[in-house]
C-alpha cells in the first residue's frame, strides 16, 4: 500500500514561485517512477513533469525551463519547483507514482496564479 501526500500549493501572483512536495508512504520508493500531473477546472488531468528512478526528468513542453522535478530517495519525498508562474498555471496538483501495474495518486494540492 502506497500513500502520497502533497503539501506547498497556495496562492501566489504571476512571476511568482512555489514548491510542492509529495510525501511518499510505502515500501520500494526508490524503483517507483514519480510524477507531477495537474487538472484544471473544466479540463482533464495532464501530465507535467516525471522523474525516473534513474534520476532521469521529463518535462511536459509548458514548464520547460520554469519547473524543476527532483526526488530524495532518503527522505521519499519528490518535489516540484515552480518558478515564473503564470495565470494559466493554476490548477489542481496531484503527486504519481508509479511502477508495473502499481500506479498511485495523491489527493491534490490547490496551486493558484493571480494578481
Amino acid at each position: 500500500q502506497v500513500q502520497l501526500v502533497e503539501s506547498g500549493g497556495g496562492l501566489v501572483q504571476p512571476g511568482g514561485s512555489l514548491r510542492l512536495s509529495c510525501a511518499f508512504s510505502g515500501s520500494l520508493f526508490s524503483i517507483y517512477t514519480m510524477g507531477w500531473f495537474r487538472q484544471a477546472p473544466g479540463k482533464e488531468r495532464e501530465f507535467v513533469a516525471r522523474v525516473f528512478n534513474s534520476g532521469n526528468t521529463v518535462y511536459e513542453d509548458f514548464v520547460k525551463g520554469r519547473f524543476t522535478i527532483s526526488r530524495d530517495n532518503a527522505k521519499k519525498t519528490v518535489t516540484l519547483q515552480m518558478n515564473n508562474l503564470k495565470p494559466e498555471d493554476t490548477a489542481t496538483y496531484y503527486c504519481n507514482a508509479f511502477v508495473s501495474a502499481s500506479n498511485w495518486w495523491g489527493q491534490g494540492t490547490q496551486v493558484t496564479v493571480s494578481s
